[in-house]
């Protein structure tokens, strides 16, 4: 008799649950090992033939929120991620604060001549050393993978901007090095072919030592996103204004209160802001 219980992946294919999996996505969202086998127990308990993995998410998220808000709140930084936009722009800012506090001077939206045509560089950084241009691809839906067309079209990009100088901080300088940045995953092939070209590509969990997940833990800004306390229309209203940080609303409740947030409202959620994001020096 076969007892394995099938579930389905944001991108439609069906796979047997595996309860590991669910431990170790809890564990390295900083869950005590003692949280994340009474949560992983709980679930597979739950868990049906059929089920979506969004909602075995919601469910962990919902008991993880009980035990531990703190890591709770970092559990949820993918669809965090994915719930910057629906426009790019937002993702395109957060990836340039990273930069940002990383020590670079950052311009987003930048247009730049290359050899052959104009470019609008989603993000420029630039310090003493070194220039980067960033291309930052935003997808909407889990299960969504850039593609290798993707990266031909980046790469190209990057080509024609490689064999040109740019006015940067007042200096003629050229590009050090283009990066392609993605909320979502990359294909098998556009790995393959980035590997092979040296172009450098961030994906969600790619490359393991220098991922997405790895720079916004490293730089410990989270996205404004985050906030469980903050309504939908009320994140995208703060947005709108390009806020995407929420150590911004936790430095800055005024904004909170430009949106007719009551006074224990606003403490709610400058209290969640400073429990998952500490300051940032």
């Amino acid at each position: 008799m076969n007892n394995e219980i099938v579930i389905i992946k944001a991108n439609g294919i069906r796979e047997v649950f595996d309860s590991n999996k669910l431990l170790y996505s809890l564990k390295r969202s900083g869950a005590t090992e003692e949280v994340a086998q009474k949560i992983a127990a709980h679930i597979t308990k739950e868990v049906k033939d059929g089920m979506s993995t969004n909602e075995i998410y919601k469910h962990a998220f919902y008991l993880l929120h009980k035990e531990q808000e703190p890591v709770a709140l970092r559990y949820s930084l993918r669809r965090s991620l994915m719930d910057l936009g629906p426009s790019g722009f937002p993702f395109e800012k957060f990836i340039a604060e990273i930069f940002r506090k990383k020590g670079y001077t950052v311009e987003t939206g930048k247009i730049v001549r290359g050899k052959c045509v104009e470019h609008e560089v989603d993000v420029l950084a630039y310090n003493e050393n070194k220039v980067i241009m960033v291309e930052a691809k935003y997808h909407n839906q889990l299960g969504i993978k850039s593609d290798i067309k993707v990266a031909l079209y980046v790469k190209a990009r990057f080509d024609d901007l490689m064999a040109t100088t740019f006015d940067i901080g007042g200096q003629k300088r050229k590009m050090d090095e283009g990066w392609l940045i993605t909320n979502t995953k990359f294909s098998s092939s556009a790995i393959q072919y980035a590997e092979c070209q040296r172009l450098k590509i961030i994906g969600w969990n790619y490359p393991g030592d220098n991922s997405l997940v790895r720079m916004v833990e490293d730089s410990n800004l989270h996205p404004l996103t985050c906030l469980s306390s903050l309504k939908t229309s009320e994140k995208q209203a703060l947005m709108n204004k390009g806020v995407v940080l929420c150590n911004t609303v936790k430095d800055k409740p005024e904004l909170l209160q430009e949106l007719g947030l009551k006074d224990d409202d606003i403490k709610t959620v400058v209290e969640e802001a400073t429990m998952l994001c500490p300051i940032v020096e």
